[in-house]
């Protein structure tokens, strides 16, 4: 895992800047704390911060290839777990290798297969390939979007990278953000290819991208298609189990320290018990990690996203699957800490966090970080199997527009209630989801007699995979790899998520339960605690000192003079959620004050040119 970035320009020698690309690598320490490399040859220029994970003397990069007609040049971050066979492959036409690491692998099979490669590849990567035989930049992304990836048009070429803060620091880029970024960071949609920032693209999930002299190209390699399913309950139960023990295999391989992180929910307990039966084998002891809160739970209230704690179930798992288990606890004061906020908002590079969730995923990392360096999360499954509230909710079920927002602000809050009402007015933030629901929609291809219930169905799943995931996915990337952490996604395997997209929702849900498929295939694995226990969501802390200490840190705000903030917040309302007593702050009242704590650090760090015209 690890920071790349690059600059292709056409019109100039890019041996002679040297210095920015520094500059643009070393904004991703933290992304490749090990070791990093940079690369230049005319027109081109590659660099990379490496977190070593496989073969760690021999997979250092910029990584190239000198050809007869030209030198082939990558930069990769990720995984491809089926590097090994890949490899075997292309030993058997010829090639020979001189290190271990899977990099080396997908730099041969560009040379082998050029950028149909890609349809090769199984896990989470996105790279590129400065291919001098033809005077072209190749960048490749994983299918699910696992990986990020940006890239940002220039009169005469493209920059890169994995994170926006690498384009940033070229000169070239304009650090300047419209209306049309703003809506993306309000909206909570995840349109794909929008990065926010103007100017600066996503290169989408299942997509190359092609630069040349002749411009730019695009080619799509995978997209989510419908397909019929034709395997009963018990052969798709068993088939989902197939997979997940496929999965955890390949994704437990690692040079270095690997754990699991253990919510106790369904998700994270199936994932950490068949890592822990698979290591078993081999006499290996899995090691787990989970977040808790001081005096969470004994101070616990239920309410409706989440009706019991996590910790009495991860310990059940951890004493289960026998997995060496740690608790990070934390508590109000590092949460609401000014400094981990701007942490999380510097990994992220825009305001687009989920309060105490963001604050506690960054110190949770942190500290696995001192122990291990890989990480295997449940993440995705929810959206793969069909876990949250809203996939069996008839009023979300019905709503035309995306399903999570039906009753996000009854239980998040509404951005709208802290905005300037003249920046309301010009976001228009119900006609931009209206206009992007639509369009996620359309592409949606219902199958030969699907009945409109299942069709409805499917649309929702597609919605999640295709677009609310990709918010999660980033947000744990993110956090993760701001401490130098690699976190793996077993439920994004592109080949579990097109078998359950396909499975009818009848299927899905066959004992009228969430995730019923994933319950089942697993179920010989988990203590029946969990088995039993209804989908709760990633914890957020209940302690009022937390949201008094988001007052003060607002107050404070409104002391200062014409800090640029309010140009976007409504100082009024601001105010009136910083003066709210204790016990009547609200769940939307708290998100009113993250937010605006989030706009202020993100402005006092990028300082961004806000243009709303």
């Amino acid at each position: 895992m690890c920071g790349i970035t690059g600059w292709v320009s056409f019109g100039r020698d890019l041996t002679a800047e040297s210095t920015t690309l520094d500059a643009m690598t070393e904004t991703m320490s933290c992304r490749g704390p090990d070791d990093r490399g940079t690369w230049t040859g005319g027109p081109a220029g590659l660099g990379h911060r490496r977190l070593a994970i496989i073969d760690l003397p021999g997979g250092r990069q910029p990584m190239t290839v000198e050809t007869p007609t030209g030198t082939v040049a990558m930069v990769y971050s990720g995984e491809t777990y089926n590097f090994t066979e890949l490899r075997r492959e292309l030993a058997g036409r010829g090639h020979r290798f001189s290190t271990e690491s899977d990099t080396e692998v997908v730099l041969r099979g560009y040379l082998e297969w050029g950028e149909a490669l890609a349809e090769r590849l199984n896990g989470m990567y996105a790279f590129a390939i400065w291919d001098a035989r033809h005077d072209k930049l190749v960048m490749v992304r994983d299918r699910m979007g696992i990986k990020p990836f940006y890239f940002y048009e220039t009169s005469d070429g493209v920059l890169f990278g994995s994170e926006p803060k690498a384009i940033l620091a070229n000169p070239l880029a304009r650090a300047r953000v419209t209306l049309d970024g703003l809506r993306e960071v309000f909206a909570t949609v995840k349109t794909p290819g929008h990065a926010v920032w103007d100017g600066m693209r996503e290169v989408e999930p299942g997509t190359v991208v092609t630069v040349d002299r002749s411009g730019l190209r695009r080619h799509v390699y995978w997209t989510l298609e419908t397909r019929p399913h034709t395997d009963g309950r018990d052969a798709s139960i068993a088939r989902v189990r197939e997979l997940l023990d496929d999965i955890v295999r390949r994704q437990l391989v690692s040079d270095v320290p690997r754990c699991t992180l253990l919510s106790g929910g369904l998700d994270s307990s199936a994932m950490t018990a068949l890592a822990a039966r698979r290591l078993g084998e081999v006499g290996e002891t899995v090691r787990s990690f989970a977040v808790d809160f001081v005096g969470q739970a004994d101070n616990f209230v239920a309410d409706e996203l989440r009706g019991t704690p996590d910790t009495p179930y991860v310990h059940d798992v951890a004493k289960s699957a026998g997995t060496e288990h740690r608790d990070i606890v934390l508590d109000s004061d590092a949460l609401a800490d000014p400094e981990v906020r701007a942490k999380m908002i510097r990994a992220r590079d825009i305001p687009m966090g989920f309060g105490d969730m963001d604050a506690s995923l960054y110190l949770l990392f942190r500290a696995i970080r001192e122990h291990s360096t890989v990480a295997l999360s449940g993440e995705s499954a929810d959206e793969v199997f069909g876990g949250y509230l809203q996939f069996f909710d008839e009023e979300a079920r019905a709503a035309d527009t995306f399903p999570w927002l039906v009753k996000f602000a009854d239980h998040f809050g509404d951005d709208a209630r802290i905005l300037r009402p003249d920046l309301n007015a010009a976001l228009d933030l119900p006609a931009y989801v209206k206009e992007g629901y639509a369009t996620a929609v359309a592409g949606v291809r219902r199958l030969d007699g699907e009945s409109d219930f299942e069709y409805r169905m499917r649309k929702i799943s597609h919605l999640h995979l295709t677009r609310f995931v990709r918010i999660l996915l980033d947000r744990k990337d993110r956090a993760s790899m701001a401490v130098g952490l690699e976190v793996r996604v077993p439920f994004c395997d592109h080949r579990l998520v097109e078998y359950v997209y396909n499975t009818p929702w009848a299927l899905k849900s066959f004992d009228g339960r969430e995730k019923s498929l994933l319950r089942e295939a697993t179920a010989d694995v988990l203590p029946q605690s969990v088995y039993d226990r209804v989908k709760s969501p990633y914890p957020s802390t209940q302690d009022p000192k937390y949201a008094i200490a988001l007052q003060g840190h607002v107050k404070d705000l409104l002391a200062q003079s014409g800090h640029p903030v309010f140009d976007l917040v409504d100082r009024e309302a601001a105010a009136r959620a910083a003066d709210v007593s204790a016990p009547q702050i609200t769940q939307p009242s708290r998100r009113g004050l993250e937010r605006t704590l989030d706009l202020a650090i993100w402005l006092d760090l990028y300082k961004p040119e806000i243009v709303l015209s």
